[in-house]
């Protein structure tokens, strides 16, 4: 059973200092300007799995900024475990938790029983709590301004808030039962005014609706820079429900503290760096955009709601969180990455023929998926297929599926297109499917949030999917292989490999 081998980190600050005892921290003296030059600086960091970027003098239009900037902080796959407390090896074993969790089955014995503490203790993690306000707060103007925000792309419609932890609930009591957090870029567009880009099927379009209906302006907090169980908790699947609240106690190893706002009825984390406080009023919307996105183009312009400060405040000696947005590799496609590790376990309790999943991060993380199953009868990889699409939010969203068999490297592209070459037949093994949710930012679909989706059967054909014999598989013979492995170094030298 899934346990933290790292210690619990409160707030960004205790997670920062222990990534710099693991030299995972660099630190940036030179004045680097928050237009532009950092997600370069970024972009060719992160390319070489580089370390979190700590900027101590960024620069803005208004001149130097009056905090620093941290950046590629979950660059690598090591420090998104790290973040979730454990090792990249131990991701599928939180995945397994997790899924447990989802179906849970009772002890046989008492040392199963005694095996279930884990789950108990993360059972009672679960539960938010509301907690006095102690942090040490800076107040700030309501200038949005006065943050060091970031400017990613040349075409950029201006600066953007990449990594805001946005907190809404559903109109009524405030119920941390009701609370959604979600990260959705905000474009700022005045002194105190942001607008809040959320897609329809998202939990804070969803609350925005639900307030709409009564009229009254809607309460939201954002967050940006907090402890990293939460940060991750925001964006990674969850089993049906496990709010991300819950998600965060469960990971952060301790019942998530929350503290009240100043001026809206909402809670925010008690690890918050940066809070931003306000309302958005029915009928109020800007068009937003264009900005670059993960799929490489720069995204059409779009009218979403505005949200209004009410209050703006730094922790002391706080900083500002930021990451940019592109073509892989960026932080989004590689949590993306280790995440689909945790997310794996889920997918196996749900389709149990599925051995193997990847998502390879240059398709945008989530746009095609290759499956390893293992093949029981006939007709199975297209019951995966539909199963896959329709498991997740996130999963209606993938293009394609491409399914292969267990002796297939998912992770190499030449062993997954040699599948394709050699197990599919267009004529037979091709599932298409039209008019389905996609993607808004995908351009190649006919119509907006709708277009289709294609799986590719490349598993060998059994049964009734072929009247053919099928092809033997080549492999050298053990024993050769073994007797020219003993060979090599007196064949070609030491030295050279093989």
């Amino acid at each position: 059973m899934f346990v933290r081998s790292l210690p619990r980190f409160a707030d960004l600050g205790g997670f920062l200092d222990h990534l710099g005892r693991n030299d995972e921290v660099a630190t940036i003296t030179e004045p680097v300007d928050m237009r532009l030059e950092l997600t370069e600086i970024h972009r060719r960091v992160i390319a070489s799995g580089g370390p979190v970027l700590r900027v101590s003098h960024p620069v803005t239009n208004r001149g130097p900024a009056d905090m620093a900037v941290v950046t590629n902080l979950f660059g690598t796959r090591e420090r998104v475990a790290m973040g979730l407390g454990t090792d990249v090896a131990g991701l599928e074993a939180l995945g397994e938790f997790m899924a447990f969790l989802r179906s849970p089955k009772p002890p046989k014995s008492i040392g199963a029983a005694r095996d279930l503490l884990p789950v108990a203790r993360a059972a009672l993690n679960t539960r938010p709590r509301a907690t006095r306000d102690i942090t040490p707060w800076v107040d700030l103007p309501l200038d949005l301004g006065r943050l060091p925000i970031q400017t990613c792309w040349p075409n950029d419609a201006g600066p953007l808030i990449t990594w805001p932890l946005v907190i809404t609930r559903s109109p009524g009591p405030d119920d941390f039962a009701s609370y959604n957090i979600g990260v959705y870029r905000m474009q700022v567009i005045g002194q105190n005014a942001a607008i809040m880009r959320w897609l329809p099927m998202r939990g804070g379009a969803q609350h925005h609706r639900q307030w709409l209906k009564t009229g009254e302006p809607m309460p939201v907090a954002v967050v940006i820079g907090a402890d990293p169980a939460t940060m991750l908790s925001a964006v990674m699947p969850a089993p049906e429900g496990i709010s991300e609240l819950m998600l965060a106690g469960m990971l952060g190893g301790g019942r998530l503290p929350l503290v009240p706002c100043r001026t809206v009825p909402l809670h925010v984390p008690a690890s918050a760096e940066i809070v931003l406080e306000g309302t958005i009023t029915p009928g109020d919307e800007a068009v937003e955009g264009p900005f670059g996105d993960h799929t490489g183009y720069y995204n059409p312009v779009e009218t979403y709601p505005v949200m209004r400060l009410t209050d703006l405040r730094l922790r002391q000696n706080g900083v500002y969180l930021t990451t940019f947005t592109g073509r892989a590799p960026d932080e989004p496609a590689v949590m993306g990455d280790a995440l689909a590790d945790v997310f794996k376990p889920l997918l196996k309790q749900m389709l149990p023929e599925v051995i193997d999943l990847w998502l390879p991060p240059e398709t945008c993380s989530y746009r095609v998926a290759v499956l390893a199953i293992d093949k029981r009868y006939p007709g199975v990889a297209r019951r995966v297929m539909m199963g896959f699409w329709s498991l997740l939010p996130q999963f209606s969203m993938t293009k394609m599926v491409i399914v292969v068999d267990p002796d297939v490297n998912i992770r190499s592209w030449s062993d997954v297109m040699w599948a394709v070459a050699t197990r599919a037949d267009p004529s037979r093994d091709l599932v298409t499917i039209d008019r389905t949710p996609i993607d808004h930012l995908d351009f190649a679909s006919p119509l907006e949030g709708l277009g289709g989706k294609l799986g590719i059967d490349a598993t060998t054909k059994i049964g009734a999917e072929t009247s053919r014999s099928w092809g033997r598989l080549m492999t050298m013979d053990a024993d050769v292989s073994r007797r020219v492995d003993g060979r090599w170094d007196k064949l070609f030298g030491k030295g050279t490999s093989a």
